[in-house]
C-alpha cells in the first residue's frame, strides 16, 4: 500500500486481503479478531492525536480555530503484549509542539496489558454507547483510562454508521436465485431471555453469495418474519427461485405470504435433528444413516427435475413404512412437509449440497455468540445488530458462491420462466364455419 496511507487504513487492507485467500471460515475469523483487536487500538491512538493537535491529517492548523501548533512526524512500531498475545500498533510522533503528547488510552510506555481484551471487546460490542465504553475503560486500565467522549465516538460510532447505511440501502439490483432465512438468539435486554436475530443471504444469479438483512425480532413468530420480510421488499428486493429455511411455522407463513411464487425448501439438516430427537440413542447411528441415503443421488442418472423428485418421494414412503411401527412419532416427523424436504432437487446438481439446508450461516452465528460470551448480557439492541452485522459484514467478503454451468442455467432460466414469468394465457381464437354462417344467417331470417 502506498506509504501516505494511515494504520488504520493498512490494517483494513490487511483484513480484506484476509478474506481473498483460501482458507476455512473459521481459520479467518481467528485472524480477524487479532487484526480487529489491532485495528481498534491503532484507531484510539490516531483519533487521540487527533484531538490533541484539533485537526485530521494533512489538515492545515489555520483551517481550524482550535489547532495547536505542531504536526505529525510519521510513527514509532511497537508491541503491545496482551493474552490474545503480541499486538503491533504504529505510535503517532509528533513535532513542533508546545507541549508533550501522551496517551491517555496507553500511557507513555505501555507495552505489556491483560486488560486490552477487554478494551477492544467492550468497545466493539458496546461501541454505541460513550458511557458504557468508558465504563469499560476504566474497569480494563483504571482511572488512567479516561479518554473523552470524542475519542469515544470517534473510535466506536463508525461501525454504526455503516450499518445503518447498509440496513437501509435499496435492493433492486439485486436478483436472487436462492434465499437463506435463518435466526441466531442474543441476550440483549436486562431481565429478558434471549431473543432472535434475523438474518438473509442469497446467492445472486451470478452464483456470487450476496449478505441481504439483518433484523431483530421480539420472538421467531410470524409476525417478526413477516415485518422482516416486508422491509426487504419493500426496498426493492424481488422473489427469488428457492427459500430455504428450518422448519419454524411462523417462518414458513412469512415465506408463502412474501415470495408467493417461490419453492420453499425445508433444511434437511434441522429435519434429522428432529427424527433423531425421537428415536433411542441405540438406534439413532442407524435411522440417521438411513436418512441421508434417501437424499443421495450421485449414482442416479435421473436429471434434476419433477422426476427425481418423484425418486427420492418415494424412498421416503420406503423408509417411513420401515420404521413407522416402531417410531411413529419420528416417520410422522418424516413425512411432515415431505414436500419441502425434495425442492432442491429441481435445481442443478452442483448446487444441492448447498441448497438443502440453512446451516451455512450458523458457523459465523456461533463465532459471534462465543465472542459475545466474554460480555455475558448485551447492551442493547442496536449494540447487538451492529457487533452481528459487523462479523458478518466481514465473513460475507469470504463465501464461496455457487458454480454456474452452462446446463444449470438453462434449468434456473426454465425455472424462473416458469416461477415467476410464466406466459399469460391467449384468448382462445373464434373460427367461424361457412355452415356456422349460414346458420347465423337462418335464425336471423326467422327473428
Amino acid at each position: 500500500m502506498p506509504h501516505r496511507v494511515s494504520p488504520t487504513e493498512r490494517i483494513r487492507g490487511h483484513i480484506d486481503e484476509l478474506f481473498a485467500q483460501d482458507k476455512q471460515l473459521p481459520e479467518i475469523l481467528e485472524e480477524v479478531a487479532r487484526l480487529g483487536a489491532q485495528l481498534l487500538m491503532q484507531a484510539a491512538l490516531e483519533a487521540e492525536i487527533t484531538e490533541f493537535l484539533g485537526r485530521d491529517r494533512y489538515q492545515r492548523a489555520t483551517g481550524r480555530e482550535d489547532a495547536r501548533p505542531g504536526s505529525r512526524n510519521g510513527y514509532r512500531e511497537v508491541t503491545v503484549k496482551t493474552t490474545a498475545g503480541p499486538v503491533k500498533l504504529s505510535r503517532p510522533k509528533l513535532r513542533g509542539t508546545a507541549g508533550a503528547f501522551a496517551s491517555r488510552l496507553f500511557g507513555a510506555h505501555v507495552t505489556k496489558t491483560n486488560a486490552l481484551e477487554s478494551l477492544v471487546i467492550a468497545s466493539f460490542v458496546r461501541g454505541l454507547s460513550v458511557r458504557d465504553v468508558e465504563a469499560a475503560l476504566a474497569e480494563a486500565l483504571g482511572d488512567q483510562a479516561a479518554i473523552s467522549k470524542s475519542t469515544v465516538s470517534s473510535v466506536c460510532g463508525q461501525i454504526k454508521d455503516e450499518y445503518e447505511a447498509w440496513a437501509k440501502r435499496r435492493l433492486d439490483d439485486v436478483v436472487l436465485d436462492y434465499l437463506f432465512l435463518d435466526a441466531s438468539f442474543f441476550r440483549m435486554h436486562p431481565g429478558s431471555p434471549a431473543e432472535p436475530v434475523l438474518a438473509a443471504w442469497g446467492i445472486t444469479t451470478e452464483g456470487k453469495p450476496a449478505f441481504i438483512g439483518l433484523g431483530p425480532g421480539s420472538a421467531e413468530s410470524a409476525d417478526a418474519w413477516h415485518d422482516f420480510l416486508a422491509d426487504l421488499t419493500g426496498r426493492g428486493l424481488r422473489s427469488p427461485l428457492l427459500v430455504i429455511s428450518d422448519g419454524n411455522a411462523g417462518l414458513i407463513g412469512a415465506i408463502e405470504q412474501a415470495f408467493p411464487k417461490a419453492l420453499r425448501q425445508r433444511c434437511i439438516i434441522h429435519r434429522a435433528r428432529n427424527i433423531l430427537a425421537k428415536v433411542p440413542a441405540g438406534m439413532q447411528a442407524e435411522v440417521k444413516d438411513a436418512f441421508w441415503k434417501l437424499f443421495d443421488t450421485e449414482d442416479l442418472k435421473t436429471k434434476p427435475g419433477p422426476d427425481l423428485v418423484e425418486l427420492i418421494d418415494h424412498r421416503i414412503t420406503e423408509m417411513a413404512g420401515k420404521y413407522r411401527a416402531t417410531y411413529p412419532a419420528a416417520m410422522k416427523c418424516l413425512l411432515a412437509d415431505r414436500e419441502g424436504l425434495t425442492a432442491y432437487l429441481r435445481f442443478p446438481a452442483e448446487h444441492h449440497h448447498r441448497i438443502r439446508h440453512s446451516n451455512f450461516i450458523e458457523r459465523t452465528f456461533g463465532e459471534t455468540r462465543r465472542r459475545v460470551k466474554v460480555i455475558g448480557r448485551l447492551p442493547g439492541e442496536t449494540s447487538c445488530l451492529t457487533l452481528v452485522w459487523a462479523v458478518l459484514d466481514r465473513a460475507s467478503r469470504g463465501w464461496r458462491g455457487l458454480t454456474m454451468t452452462a446446463e444449470g442455467l438453462r434449468l434456473l432460466q426454465d425455472l424462473r420462466r416458469s416461477l415467476l414469468d410464466p406466459p399469460r394465457q391467449l384468448r382462445p381464437r373464434t373460427v367461424t364455419t361457412s355452415e356456422d354462417a349460414d346458420a347465423s344467417q337462418n335464425v336471423s331470417a326467422v327473428a
